[in-house]
């Protein structure tokens, strides 16, 4: 307990520091939470376009079962095949009819007659797939359309690398302004209190004694500034996640969830207490030397 008013003596007497200390706290764990947010975002956005049919082959009318199983064979030959799913005519209106169910103006005139058999192809190995629409495009006989998702894959596994490297190299440099920010204050501190250091060891208080104020006061920076941080990302999430989810639907970009706001919560105050902590220690190591 006297460790703890010891502490927060010292955050008094230097409110002007302490303001400071938790305010680059706050700003650099505000962005990494941002951060964290849409990576997971673009990761959830990647991960669903990579496991939907990533080829489409829309088949010309009239082929018979036989030419059609051929074509299912030649597909179930090449290599990491994940999934091959034929859409006769007739889900293909299912389909039609499912996605347009609130318009009945689409589907009154439509029928499997007029939409076309295809198969969907998936696979573990994008160069299987790039294969696949190589061989296909040119089959007109028996191919009336392919579609193939590998451009969208590609920009978005492009943008997600980008993010990742651009996002890494932001924290990094916050994380170190908040870390040299919080061993500079420690050591003002640290050096004002030269005098008082010495009598307290002089009338027996251990050295871990004297260090433990200063490293309780950068662990308390880290949580106060981690608190503030998620309380300030909060409302900036409910107010825009509605907006965002709606664009980027089917996915769910933002999942305001108990866990996965806890999720980021803890990995925040776990990066600011981190921070906090170790350049308090670095500065009591250097700093308090008896």
């Amino acid at each position: 307990m006297s460790t703890l008013k010891n502490t927060w003596h010292h955050i008094r007497r230097s409110p002007f520091q302490s303001l400071a200390a938790i305010s680059t706290l706050t700003f650099t764990f505000f962005i990494f939470n941002l951060f964290y947010v849409f990576r997971t975002g673009l990761m959830s956005t990647l991960s669903y376009f990579e496991s939907k049919p990533e080829i489409t082959i829309f088949l010309k009318d009239g082929l018979t079962k036989e030419k059609v199983e051929s074509i299912q064979k030649e597909l179930a030959n090449y290599p990491n095949i994940r999934q091959i799913t034929f859409i006769s005519k007739q889900k293909a209106l299912e389909i039609y009819k499912e996605q347009n169910k609130n318009n009945p103006l689409l589907t009154e005139m439509v029928s499997a007659n007029i939409l076309p058999a295809s198969f969907e192809v998936s696979a573990t190995d994008p160069q299987v797939l790039s294969d696949i629409a190589d061989n296909f495009k040119n089959k007109s006989d028996v191919v009336d359309e392919l579609i193939y998702q590998q451009d969208v894959v590609d920009s978005l596994a492009k943008w997600t690398a980008n993010i990742r490297r651009f996002g890494f190299v932001s924290i990094v440099v916050l994380a170190s302004l908040a870390f040299f920010v919080i061993f500079i204050i420690i050591a003002m501190k640290i050096t004002n209190r030269q005098s008082e250091i010495k009598i307290s060891r002089l009338l027996g208080a251990s050295k871990f004694y004297v260090k433990k104020a200063f490293l309780l006061e950068g662990l308390v920076y880290g949580l106060v500034a981690s608190i503030f941080s998620f309380s300030a990302s909060i409302p900036l999430l409910y107010r825009f996640t509605p907006q965002i989810n709606n664009f980027f639907q089917p996915v769910v970009f933002i999942k305001l969830q108990p866990i996965y706001l806890l999720k980021l919560f803890l990995i925040s105050s776990s990066l600011g207490i981190s921070i906090s902590y170790l350049a308090s220690l670095v500065g009591v190591k250097i700093y308090i030397k008896y």
